[in-house]
């Protein structure tokens, strides 16, 4: 969140000298002179413009004021953190461009596709959203950008916003900050369009110079440059994805919860039992969907191939799809892609030296093939036995293994909608399923949560209580993972034949006893602080839930524990 000092919002500005580490450099600096006062003197290395600066590990605008010794490092588009104030601003300046032109309409962000973010646009008397509508759109938004119009955040009191949402026709709002533990909020006012603020915002409207936005089903994807500060080619339309969040919010506007104020309210009238039993219906009845279509198709697919990024539930969702495939008649067999690891002085290795396992080349994809090809054949194979400890497979044990007419081979692994992994199995005796935590709970109409958050929150959780690593550990490790799934298992989920969403829309209520006890080990003088003090503000939005009410058989066991299920 943005931030300045207190003293200063009461006028209060000492004549003291503090000593500030900006960009590498040891400067002396004016108690209460904002970054981009020190900016000035000190420019920001590199192509791009500075968009927010981490200030003691903290992000924030360029509007903040220092108000003690600290270190400064301002960031960029090329940084996570100049990204999230590039892609917020580029939003409140889509927002801004809608109020202008149409009043009355309602802009509902929704998932991440397309390299940036959709919105459902509903325009006033049921207007249907047309191309020239979306054109018009982008072009008031290059106006607003090339107007450079100052973006100054203010303190207002709760009330205050509360009140100003009831009369604006946004309730979900205002009942959101109803349940929110701080007095005051931060604020934008940009043209006529006005709005909390949940993370630091560019200071000015012109910084927003790259974008596109593409007309989509029944709104529009505002998509955002790449690292490179360049526009990536569209990746065409990706249905199924599109599909699977549909399918999602159809089911949580049936349990009557659409926004993270409406799950408060339900929490807070004690419906959260009724709430979990559903939700968790919801996603057996989806299980048991897949675990027909594979039945269905039996004398075909021989080989059901289990793939999604970390923390998605995989393991979980396996298990309880094994159980509807028995119900269905079949007996499922599991084959452990971590038993193809090469030996480790074969693994390749990052930049840095450390070891590469999410590369497909740390798999012997030859001998996993020939393996498949054999047992696809009606052989008995000696599958192996690979071990972490010493860093290569068993030579005196193995597992036999051959498939009878009721068997189905299932095979769980970050690479399995790759077709290189099981290329000796033709396709139409595959089923190929991406599960992932596509989170479609919204914090408001115009602020989403983002779907690797989800993912980081379970993990931190369940590398705490069960893998004994820290909450910086954990944080740490996520830019690598991340950087794996971008690689290997998101260019590949439309090619799965069916998606299935782990997100439960409860299980951040659940999950904030666990993650904000363990987020407030960080201490504030390491990197992994600008995530853990974001994720900690992001939780401040929910009302707790006992982890007594979920049940044993829930993917969410994975994470907190008690499952039903050993793992």
């Amino acid at each position: 969140m943005p931030d300045v000092d207190r003293g200063a919002e009461r006028g209060e500005k000492p004549c003291r000298a503090i000593q500030v580490m900006f960009n590498g450099e040891t400067i002396t600096a004016q108690h209460g002179a904002t970054v981009a006062e020190l900016l000035r003197d000190h420019p920001h290395a590199g192509p791009l413009p500075p968009l927010g600066a981490l200030v003691s590990y903290r992000l924030t605008g360029l509007h903040y004021e220092l108000v003690s010794d600290c270190t400064v490092q301002t960031v960029d588009y090329a940084s996570k953190g100049g990204a999230s104030i590039y892609r917020r601003t580029a939003t409140v300046i889509l927002l801004e461009a809608i109020t202008e032109l149409f009043p009355g309409a309602r802009a509902e962000v929704g998932q991440s596709v397309g390299h940036g973010y959709f919105f459902k646009i509903s325009m006033p008397d049921d207007h249907p959203l047309t191309d020239a509508d979306v054109d018009r759109i982008r072009a008031r938004m290059t106006e607003i950008v090339q107007r450079d119009l100052p973006l100054v955040p203010i303190r207002i009191a709760v009330e205050e916003a509360i009140e100003e949402f009831q009369h604006s026709g946004y309730p979900e709002k205002a009942r959101l900050l109803q349940t929110l533990p701080h007095s005051k909020i931060w604020w934008i006012d940009l043209g006529v369009y006005r709005d909390i603020l949940h993370g630091p915002l560019a200071a000015s409207t012109g910084v927003v110079s790259v974008f596109a936005l593409e007309a989509y089903e029944h709104g529009a994807i505002l998509r955002f440059p790449d690292v490179k500060f360049q526009m990536r080619p569209s990746r065409g339309r990706q249905d199924k994805l599109f599909t699977v969040f549909r399918e999602t919010r159809a089911w949580n506007q049936e349990i009557g919860i659409h926004n993270v104020a409406d799950l408060n309210s339900a929490v807070l009238r004690d419906e959260t039992a009724e709430i979990i039993r559903v939700v968790e219906g919801f996603q057996e009845k989806k299980i048991a969907s897949i675990a027909d279509q594979i039945e269905a198709e039996h004398g075909k697919i021989r080989l059901v191939l289990v793939a999604g990024p970390s923390s998605s539930g995989k393991t979980t969702f396996t298990k309880r799809l094994a159980v509807q495939l028995r119900v269905n008649g079949l007996r499922p067999v599991a084959l452990s892609m971590d038993n193809y690891y090469v030996d480790r002085e074969k693994t390749p290795r990052n930049p840095d030296g450390t070891y590469n396992f999410e590369s497909l080349d740390a798999l012997d994809v030859d001998y996993l093939n020939d393996d498949l090809a054999r047992l696809m054949n009606g052989d008995e194979v000696a599958t192996p036995i690979f071990s972490f400890t010493e860093g290569k497979r068993r030579a005196d044990k193995a597992l036999p293994l051959r498939l009878e007419p009721d068997h189905v081979l299932v095979m769980e692994g970050i690479h399995c909608l790759n077709e290189r992994i099981s290329r000796a199995v033709a396709r139409d005796a595959k089923f190929k399923i991406y599960v992932s935590a596509l989170t479609q709970l919204i914090i408001d109409s115009h602020s989403r949560i983002f779907t690797s958050d989800s993912r980081l929150i379970r993990r931190l959780v369940r590398d705490r209580l069960f893998r004994g690593y820290s909450a910086e550990q954990t944080i740490t490790q996520w830019p690598s993972v991340r950087a794996g799934e971008n690689r290997y298992i998101f260019p590949y989920q439309e090619e799965a034949d069916v998606m299935f969403n782990s997100a439960l829309v409860y299980e951040t209520s659940v999950l904030k006893t666990y993650a904000q006890r363990f987020l407030l080990t960080v201490t504030r003088n390491t990197p992994a602080y600008t995530e853990a003090h974001r994720l900690l503000a992001f939780l401040d939005y929910f009302v707790p839930i006992f982890p007594e009410e979920v049940p044993q058989n829930s993917l969410l066991r994975e994470f907190i524990g008690g499952s039903t299920f050993t793992y």
